[in-house]
């Protein structure tokens, strides 16, 4: 048997990724002592299956070139790879498989994600398979962890709720200053940068790039 890992999974559309979705996951890393942390770009994600999305190939670049500087982050095309919507029990089943019994899973969200666990596919499953990382800007609170035993007994168990900086920073903010041709430098990584105006992405005539 070898020895517990604990790896973080941090998913999302990423469209793009930015500063504050790498000092989350620092600041996770960092609490809760993981070995390594997991950038999961969504492919199809069910819960924006109505708004246009950038393409995954070039939001999982991003993240590539994103979390390259940090030898605790990588980034995974698990869920890019994957046919259909994305939902987060069927990346941890994959992820418990491929690294078997000795690797704990940390499921990292935001808490207004948490606050929807109702309606994921299979909360219960997720919570037996993963700690799920509630984590929120300091000194805001909102979620109340014995209201969701009621919904799911034990649940607040297996929730671990941590305050993360507070760096407001949004894609859509991002997008937008992209689109207008502000600049988006010091909300995203220099690469980052480089991509989306190599690529033309989040351009308003580039209908194939177009994000509402």
């Amino acid at each position: 048997m070898g020895l517990a890992r604990k790896l973080g999974v941090m998913g999302g559309t990423f469209d793009p990724i930015h500063f504050g979705h790498l000092a989350i996951a620092e600041e996770a890393r960092i609490a809760l002592g993981l070995d390594q942390v997991l950038f999961v770009p969504a492919g199809r994600p069910w819960f924006k299956a109505e708004d246009p999305v950038t393409d995954a190939t070039h939001r999982l670049t991003m993240v590539e070139l994103a979390v390259e500087p940090n030898i605790h982050f990588i980034a995974s095309d698990i869920e890019v790879e994957r046919p259909g919507p994305t939902y987060s029990i069927d990346t941890l089943t994959q992820l418990a498989d491929e690294h078997g019994p000795d690797t704990e899973l940390y499921l990292l969200l935001g808490v207004d994600a948490l606050m929807e666990l109702h309606r994921w596919r299979a909360p219960k499953r997720v919570l037996e398979m993963a700690r799920v990382v509630g984590i929120g800007r300091r000194g805001v609170g909102g979620f109340d962890l014995e209201s969701l035993d009621e919904t799911f007994p034990g649940a607040s168990g297996r929730i671990i709720l941590l305050d993360g900086p507070s760096i407001d920073i949004s894609g859509v903010e991002i997008r937008r200053r992209v689109t207008a041709g502000r600049s988006i430098r010091y909300l995203v990584p220099n690469a980052v940068e480089d991509y989306i105006r190599r690529q033309r992405l989040y351009q308003p005539d580039e209908k194939e790039h177009e994000v509402g």
